[in-house]
């Protein structure tokens, strides 16, 4: 009975961190990988009236969220050639860091992208606790 009960509670435990194995990046963090001109690619998922109100400078607008239908991953597979031309981290932002930045990592992972270079910008570009750095419009 005890032996079933701790395979039970491994493979419980094992389920539950598989299934949250994303890379995320604090905004202080992300902050200063910006401040510091690490080379990183930002691909920005959000719906382009979000885009068009606030983002980040060199971002590689997609307008693929939430990264659920065919339509929307064929949008991230447009830049796949810029992703993988280059070796620089690559952090995802969507609206609120969650689904829809989760559906991209995972989409990025399945054609080829190394999950060391993919990061999810924590709570989204609506948790960013730094406005000023926006840039509103095109």
């Amino acid at each position: 009975m005890k032996k079933m009960l701790f395979l039970s509670l491994g493979l419980l435990l094992y389920s539950v961190s598989s299934a949250s194995a994303e890379n995320y990046v604090k905004p202080d963090q992300f902050k200063q990988w910006i401040e510091t001109s690490k080379p990183v690619q930002i691909v920005d998922i959000q719906p382009s009236e979000e885009f068009e109100k606030h983002h980040f400078k060199n971002t590689i607008q997609t307008n693929a969220f939430p990264a659920k239908s065919d339509a929307e991953k064929e949008r991230l597979d447009r830049i796949l050639p810029v992703l993988q031309a280059s070796k620089d981290d690559i952090v995802i932002v969507c609206p609120r860091g969650g689904g829809g930045a989760k559906n991209t990592y995972e989409h990025l992972k399945t054609k080829g992208i190394p999950e060391s270079r993919l990061f999810i910008l924590e709570k989204g570009i609506e948790g960013w606790p730094y406005k000023e750095m926006f840039i509103q419009g095109k």
